[in-house]
């Protein structure tokens, strides 16, 4: 899915895709929009998992917490540490207005991934199950987009063991 490019402008394709986001993140189980400091939010369990927009700036962004993708979306000229010290905690602003903007597909993988890393352990098992009831396959428990996933909020030494893992295993 890409960013919508039919007869609107840049701005309005924009739009459509936060939009489109915003349906997205709706879907996921126990998720609420809320919209302080004046920003649409998707939360679950009382808990941002995206931001969609930002304060005080007309920019088109998305803002979520990454701890397995972050690396690869701060690759890219579109993403940046999210401010107010956000970014330590991996969480990551995608500029949507950017060239270098990934397709509608990734932006979704990581808003559940930000939803997996935020939400209570009972929700993401409803998730996962929905997936396997919808698509009739279950993926290995912990893992999003083909990268392990731990579920526990307390786990942030284990995944950045995990990574140092994965990247002592990488060939040379």
């Amino acid at each position: 899915m890409d960013l919508p490019s039919t007869g609107s402008s840049v701005s309005g394709r924009r739009r459509v895709a936060l939009e489109r986001l915003g349906e997205f993140a709706a879907t996921l189980p126990g998720t609420a929009e809320e919209f302080p400091w004046g920003v649409r939010v998707a939360k679950v369990n009382g808990k941002i998992f995206v931001f969609l927009g930002s304060a005080g700036e007309n920019k088109d962004v998305i803002s979520v917490k990454l701890p397995i993708s972050s690396d690869a979306a701060l690759a890219r000229s579109c993403g940046r540490p999210t401010g107010y010290g956000l970014g330590k905690s991996h969480w990551v602003t995608i500029g949507l207005d950017d060239l270098d903007c990934p397709p509608l597909d990734l932006l979704c993988d990581w808003i559940e991934e930000s939803y997996r890393a935020v939400a209570p352990g009972k929700l993401v098992a409803d998730l996962d199950q929905d997936r396997h009831r919808i698509f009739g396959v279950r993926k290995p428990k912990g893992e999003l987009a083909g990268s392990p996933k731990t579920t526990s909020t307390a786990s942030g030494a284990r995944q950045k063991s995990d990574r140092a893992d994965r990247q002592a295993n990488l060939p040379t």
